[in-house]
C-alpha cells in the first residue's frame, strides 16, 4: 500500500470515528455497537479458544449480523486488538473470511456458536494458514489508527481529583483531539 494509500486509510478511519461519536473512555463494545448500527448490521463478539498456529481472530459474515471471533486465551489488551483489527477490514471496505479448504473437526459444534453460519465454512477459516498480506496491513492500519485514537483520547478524557475548573474545561474541549 503506497504513502498515499495509507494517509487516505487512515484519514477514512478518523471520518469514521468522528461520525460514530464514540466518547472516551473507549471499549471495544461501545466502538462495534456504533459501527453495526451505521453499518446496519449488528456485530456479535465471539470470545473462543482457537487453535495455534493460526489466526487470533476472523470475521465472518451472517445473514443478518457479522461476527468477530476472537482469541479467549489472550490478555484483554491483545483481545481489544484482535477486534479492532477486524473491525480494520470492515473499515478497509475488505469483504469477510472466505473458506479454505480444510479437514473436518467433529468435536466442535460450531452451530450452537454461529447459528447462521455453515460449520464447515468456520472451520475452514479457523484453519487457514493463508492471508492477503494487502489487506493484513490494511486491517493493522485501520487498528492502529483506532487504538492510538482511544489511547490518546483516554488520558485525555481523564480529569485528576485536583484538577481546577480550568484544568476541567481545557480537558472536556481537548477530549476530541484524537480524532483530529
Amino acid at each position: 500500500m503506497s504513502r498515499m494509500g495509507q494517509r487516505k486509510l487512515r484519514a477514512r478511519c478518523r471520518q469514521l470515528l468522528r461520525d460514530l461519536d464514540v466518547r472516551p473512555p473507549f471499549d471495544v463494545e461501545s466502538l462495534c455497537d456504533a459501527y453495526g448500527r451505521l453499518r446496519g448490521r449488528r456485530i456479535q463478539l465471539v470470545s473462543q479458544p482457537i487453535a495455534l498456529p493460526g489466526p487470533f481472530g476472523f470475521w465472518a459474515a451472517g445473514r443478518h449480523v457479522d461476527y468477530v471471533v476472537y482469541q479467549s486465551e489472550t490478555t484483554k489488551a491483545h483481545q481489544d486488538h484482535i477486534i479492532v483489527h477486524e473491525l480494520g477490514h470492515m473499515m478497509a471496505g475488505h469483504t469477510p473470511d472466505m473458506p479454505f479448504d480444510a479437514p473436518d473437526e467433529p468435536d466442535v459444534d460450531y452451530a450452537d456458536i454461529f447459528p447462521d453460519l455453515d460449520p464447515d465454512v468456520v472451520r475452514r477459516v479457523l484453519r487457514r494458514t493463508v492471508y492477503d498480506d494487502q489487506k493484513e496491513h490494511e486491517a493493522e492500519i485501520a487498528a492502529t489508527t483506532v487504538l492510538d485514537w482511544a489511547s490518546a483520547a483516554n488520558r485525555l478524557a481523564a480529569r485528576p481529583s485536583g484538577a481546577t475548573d480550568t484544568d476541567r474545561i481545557q480537558t472536556s474541549l481537548a477530549d476530541r483531539l484524537g480524532w483530529l
